[in-house]
């Protein structure tokens, strides 16, 4: 390995190198790629959807470019040096398209322009949810029902209304900024915590990092491209996604799938209730997953079939309750168990954060901070102060709004951390609609009718996007980011400037994109993953009308498997405390929790071939074959996403064949 990313420079390990700032040539350049990035986002997500291209961790379109720009760059150097660009700025491109493609994803520009109109464009006498309508301001959705018919139903002149929608989308600017800048500060005040006094290593920071070596200098060629492993690893990957493209127009065609669903071998009572136990070919799971610590691997696949087994208890028991073992309210518990300990074993870093911040310690150094800490302190208080504030101006009770984003902070805060110490490449990596569900299933519903009143439920409803998409696991693009910046010389404090017009770029062009697909072809006849998000949001409009006639009340079950993730992520903790060798990861039962089905088993091939690696030939074999794993992940990221992604373009729905989606 040409880098160490484990290993961190500070002032006393290495000599200081001279730090680059954010330059506007590589801002120039974001921008276009990321406008270029729309109209195929646009056509693989949206209109034809065959490719999921944002969803990916990091997302597509951004290897895509760097891909680009570290093949291109070395002929632009050998023609002129002065338009060549330096190996920074072409990872602030990285950055930047990392964040701002994926505002246009699923799980937030799509999900959150898909489910704001949903209470007037299906309103009907039997849902009536014309009722709602008085509690939703106009400022933050056009209520004109013919702006929102063609919205939903495609312009019959491909018309699209821009007017309608300039002062909703200003002022949800304002809010996801104020949130984007919330979360970011959180990370910033965590951050050399993580980075320099745990010295967690950030296993996908290893792909942008590993590619870019080199590109400062004359090679042609960046070694990364030069290795003979990688590129074993990357026709690995590329095999395997051509012979299920084959398999696709060619179903006689024998192919490896997507997955081998073990639970079906189990068909009789009580361990048919194992079903579906599955194994997902992931390539990029796997290429990743091998940089991953051998007891993470172990506890991934350890805690995902031991949630599974809890199904085959409870059908031996003979209890029969529906969503039992509930899995994803187990994750929670443990997310927010996890967030607890963070905080705590940081207490002496948030201490001297906070003497900063108020007294001016001058002997607590800050300068070489993502932020100053009284900056960062400014900026996490001022910027939940307007999230707050803004709900309520929308009409959700302040307490409820508390409560909401106080979860969704801590499963973010999470997130993060299973970004920065396990390096999981899904996006989806937390208990999503669990910061919404849980409210509910904790409370009941009738506290949140406050003052007898509808509006709190449904500015409530209205936010469901924010927990049931991928908004909270952005932290995971901001963590990596500052440490990408600290591992190669980017000024962390331009990189906070870069990730914020990265923000605010990526949201309006998300919704350009979306406005101009779904005016031309109407959202409800894109369905699926083009108009992906309102049938949720439907169903939440119509339970705060149903309300009215019976009020859900808390769920003691729901409760309890929250309960008991908690308690069961604070006993490993303990037992890791005062047993260092213990192997089991308390980190990884809350990512059993969250999406444990989708990773268990390229963690368990993981394991496998980690433990032969270091048994025969110990961790000098172990470094020689990192390339090849990460041609693994790239092989599927160029095949899957890049190549079929852009080939796609011109095939049209022949190529729906074979969807593909990362997360």
């Amino acid at each position: 390995m040409a880098v160490d990313i484990g290993t961190s420079h500070t002032q006393e390990t290495a000599p200081r190198r001279q730090m680059m700032g954010m330059t506007w040539r590589a801002i120039v350049l974001s921008i276009i790629f990321c406008v270029i990035a729309s109209y195929w986002i646009e056509w693989s997500e949206v209109v034809e959807r065959f490719c999921q291209v944002t969803e990916a961790v990091p997302a597509v379109p951004a290897v895509a470019f760097l891909i680009l720009l570290v093949v291109l760059n070395p002929l632009v150097r050998r023609i002129s040096r002065r338009f060549a660009l330096e190996r920074r700025e072409v990872l602030m491109v990285y950055v930047f398209l990392t964040i701002a493609t994926s505002m246009a994803g699923c799980g937030i520009g799509r999900f959150f322009i898909n489910t704001i109109p949903v209470p007037f464009y299906f309103a009907t006498p039997e849902n009536q949810l014309d009722k709602l309508h008085d509690y939703i301001p106009e400022w933050t959705v056009p209520h004109d029902s013919e702006v929102l018919r063609l919205f939903y139903e495609a312009s019959e002149t491909g018309e699209i209304l821009w007017g309608p929608w300039l002062v909703p989308l200003a002022a949800w600017g304002v809010f996801f900024l104020a949130l984007w800048i919330t979360m970011m500060a959180m990370i910033a005040i965590i951050q050399t915590q993580w980075s320099e006094k745990e010295k967690l290593t950030y296993p996908l920071l290893y792909l942008p990092i590993e590619i870019t070596e080199g590109l400062n200098t004359r090679s042609l060629v960046v070694d990364f491209f030069r290795s003979p492993i990688m590129w074993i690893g990357f026709g690995i990957a590329a095999l395997y996604n051509f012979g299920n493209i084959v398999q696709a127009f060619n179903p006689g065609f024998s192919a490896l799938g997507r997955m081998y669903d073990i639970g079906a071998l189990f068909t009789e009572r009580p361990w048919s209730a194992i079903q579906p136990l599955q194994v997902h070919y992931r390539p990029e799971m796997v290429g990743f997953g091998y940089l991953v610590s051998t007891e993470v691997a172990l506890s991934i696949w350890v805690f995902s079939l031991m949630l599974r087994l809890q199904s085959v208890a409870a059908a031996a028991a003979g209890i029969d309750v529906a969503g039992l073992p509930f899995v994803q309210e187990q994750g929670l518990g443990s997310y927010l168990a996890m967030a607890i300990f963070l905080l705590w074993v940081a207490r002496g870093h948030l201490s001297d954060v906070f003497r900063k911040a108020f007294t001016g310690d001058p002997e607590i150094r800050d300068e070489d901070e993502p932020m100053g800490y009284r900056t960062a302190v400014i900026a996490f208080v001022l910027g939940l102060a307007v999230v707050l504030a803004w709900v309520n101006a929308a009409g959700m009770a302040l307490w409820v709004a508390l409560l909401y984003f106080g979860l969704i902070l801590a499963v973010a805060l999470v997130y993060a951390r299973v970004r920065a110490e396990v390096g999981v490449p899904l996006i989806w990596m937390f208990p999503y609609y669990q910061h919404f569900r849980a409210i509910k299933y904790t409370l009941g519903s009738e506290p949140l009718q406050v003052g007898g009143s509808w509006r709190t439920l449904t500015g409530f409803a209205t936010l469901v996007f924010l927990s049931r998409g991928y908004y909270p696991a952005m932290t995971g693009y901001q963590t990596e980011s500052y440490r990408l910046a600290r591992e190669t010389g980017i000024r962390e404090r331009s990189m906070s400037w870069l990730m914020i017009i990265a923000m605010i770029v990526g949201f309006y062009v998300a919704m350009w994109l979306h406005l101009r697909a779904y005016y031309m072809y109407g959202s409800g006849g894109l369905a699926a993953m083009g108009g992906w998000g309102f049938g949720i949001a439907r169903n939440e409009y119509e339970a705060v009308v149903g309300y009215s006639r019976a009020h859900s009340l808390p769920d003691p079950w729901r409760i309890g498997a929250t309960g008991v993730g908690f308690l069961f992520t604070a006993v490993l903790v303990i037992i890791r405390m005062f047993h260092l060798r213990f192997p089991l990861h308390p980190l990884a039962f809350g990512m059993a929790g969250s999406y444990g089905s989708l990773v268990w088993g390229s963690f368990f091939i993981v394991w496998i071939i980690k433990s032969i690696v270091f048994k025969l030939g110990g961790m000098s074999a172990y470094k020689r074959l990192i390339p090849g794993f990460l041609g693994l992940a790239l092989g599927h990221y160029f095949t899957a996403g890049i190549a079929w992604g852009l080939i796609g373009l011109l095939g049209g729905e022949a190529f729906q064949r074979y969807y593909v989606f990362f997360g």
